[in-house]
């Protein structure tokens, strides 16, 4: 076997597999889309110049540079699969310095469609990848740099050839299909980039620390504040993933539209009136946190190191607002398994989650609970305990988070949710993420699902339970991952509130929202940080200077 390897023409064989693997490397794109045949048919500056100081690098120097130019590009090529994946969920490239933790969420991920087997043998997988990755990058520039050392004249013609050619069609703008230029320089460029983004993050945390110091209500008295929402109940109700698509895609707007308008109807009948109206959420496809961070705190939370550093400041919250007016403040929390030191920073009293809020039954996939026991445990904890001052809440619906199966059945007779036991044969005999993720084709249908059953279940609850002093905050966190939202789709999500007293609806009627529960396409569209203060400013005595 030995000696077959020492022939030449395996040995030129090999050569020639190490060309092209660098070569391929260097092109590499980090958009799955691009990932095509044509795709490769360009000339990558960046090997002219690998190919040059192999020529002029003396054997030892030669060697160390192979490494370290072959791990760099080994790096670049993980990084740029990570970015086609980050596309494919969360609509942007992944960040090398902040995105890290979202892989946890990933594993639970991986974990609820397919089991723990499953996740561990796949981040096995994925480590053998990485270590292949490196190995074979690291080994072609080291396989092309013997063969540089072996015919230096020739490789410094080829490599003086190769950077002409670049320039020439770089010049001429010469490209074979679309607006993709032959003349390519993405590695270097993409390189330069990723370190950008890196300085830019740490300049951004400078800037957020005295971004949090500016609140024109941070010296506003409380007695001041939320005036006009005395007596009222008020609950911030988050529906995960309940995003623009689902309302006005032509593939779920048939789905979700006849309930929200349904929903109207029906809640007029109970004397409630909803406005509603559109919001620029900081994330998409995931990032729930930074979501509620922005709504909260009135601050464009788009990424963990603004969360992070925010949670470590005194800002003023919606929470804490509510707690400074002498409400009781609550955090109902099904999707939250472990404890949750941040609830210190929002200001809520009580934070109730998966772990005490007494559900018997079984998970649905991720969804540790569905939302109609959620809902209707609030009555038991909260809402309805007698005595009880004003009380402020804020909670999210979990119930159409991905994997989106199995999807809980809505049960018009609410006193058969029980402890949860009653949905043990609705998980046994629904559909599986992993049956479901086996044919993408039916992903969405199955998002829009989740979202008529978490809307059907708030709408009931306000109907049913709901009195005349609840005023009910509802919207999205986010847009769900493309597969369900459908390519190009914005960061918009709606937002509705809803009250039987017509005094509070009046005092947002400057805001433009459309009546009832489903915001007109050309309804005003606010960043989520803008909400603090508009709903501060609707509800106070006293509008601070700005």
């Amino acid at each position: 076997m030995g000696g077959f390897a020492r022939r030449p023409r395996v040995q030129l064989a090999l050569t020639i597999l190490a060309a092209v693997l660098l070569f391929a490397a260097l092109i590499f794109p980090n958009i799955l889309a691009r990932l095509t045949p044509m795709g490769f048919l360009r000339l990558p500056i960046e090997g002219a110049v690998i190919l040059g100081l192999l020529v002029v690098l003396p054997p030892r120097a030669r060697r160390v540079f192979a490494v370290v130019a072959g791990s760099v590009v080994g790096l670049l090529v993980i990084e740029k699969c990570l970015d086609m994946g980050f596309f494919e969920e969360l609509n942007r490239p992944f960040d090398p310095v902040l995105d890290w933790v979202l892989f946890d969420d990933a594993f639970s991920f991986v974990v609820d469609s397919y089991g723990r087997f499953a996740a561990l043998a796949a981040v096995a997988v994925m480590v053998l990848l990485v270590v292949a990755v490196l190995a074979v990058t690291c080994w072609s520039v080291l396989r092309v740099g013997a063969l540089v050392a072996r015919h230096r004249r020739r490789s410094a013609i080829a490599a003086g050839g190769a950077g002409v050619a670049w320039a020439l069609t770089f010049t001429l703008g010469v490209s074979i299909w679309g607006a993709v230029p032959v003349a390519a320089r993405s590695t270097a460029t993409y390189a330069w980039d990723r370190a950008h983004q890196a300085r830019a993050g740490l300049r951004d945390e400078a800037e957020f620390a005295q971004e949090v110091q500016r609140d024109a209500f941070k010296t506003v008295p409380p007695p001041q504040m939320l005036t006009g929402l005395e007596g009222k109940d008020v609950i911030f109700t988050f529906v995960e993933s309940y995003g623009r698509s689902a309302v006005e895609g032509i593939a779920l707007a048939p789905t979700v539209t006849p309930v929200l308008d349904r929903g109207t109807a029906q809640l007029a009948g109970a004397g409630f009136a909803a406005r509603s109206g559109w919001l620029t959420s900081p994330t998409f496809g995931g990032g729930s946190w930074l979501a509620h961070a922005t709504f909260e705190s009135g601050l464009w939370i788009n990424n963990e190191q603004r969360y992070r550093n925010l949670v470590a400041t005194d800002r003023l919250t919606l929470t804490r607002a509510f707690r400074n007016a002498s409400y009781r403040t609550v955090s109902v929390m099904p999707g939250a398994t472990r404890a949750w030191p941040e609830g210190n920073f929002y200001g809520y009293d009580t934070v109730w989650d998966s772990r005490n809020l007494g559900y018997q039954g079984p998970k649905f996939s991720w969804s540790p609970m569905p939302d109609q026991y959620t809902l209707k445990q609030l009555n038991t904890i909260e809402y309805k305990k007698p005595g009880r001052g004003p009380l402020m809440v804020e909670m999210p619906l979990v119930s159409s988070h991905t994997p989106w199966a199995p999807i809980p059945d809505y049960l018009p007779d609410w006193e058969q949710v029980g402890d949860g036991s009653i949905y043990r044969k609705m998980v046994d005999e629904g559909k599986k993420p992993s049956a479901l993720w086996a044919e993408p084709r039916e992903v969405r249908a199955e998002y829009g699902k989740s979202i008529v059953y978490s809307l059907t279940a708030l709408i009931n609850w306000v109907k049913l339970y709901g009195d005349d002093n609840l005023v009910m905050v509802f919207l999205g966190d986010h847009q769900p991952s493309p597969i369900a939202a459908g390519a190009g789709a914005s960061h918009d999500v709606p937002i509705t509130v809803l009250a039987k007293d017509p005094k509070v609806l009046d005092r947002i009627t400057s805001w433009g929202w459309t009546e009832g529960l489903r915001p007109r396409p050309d309804a005003p569209v606010w960043p989520m940080s803008d909400f603090r203060d508009k709903f501060f400013t609707a509800f106070g005595k006293q509008t601070p200077a700005p």
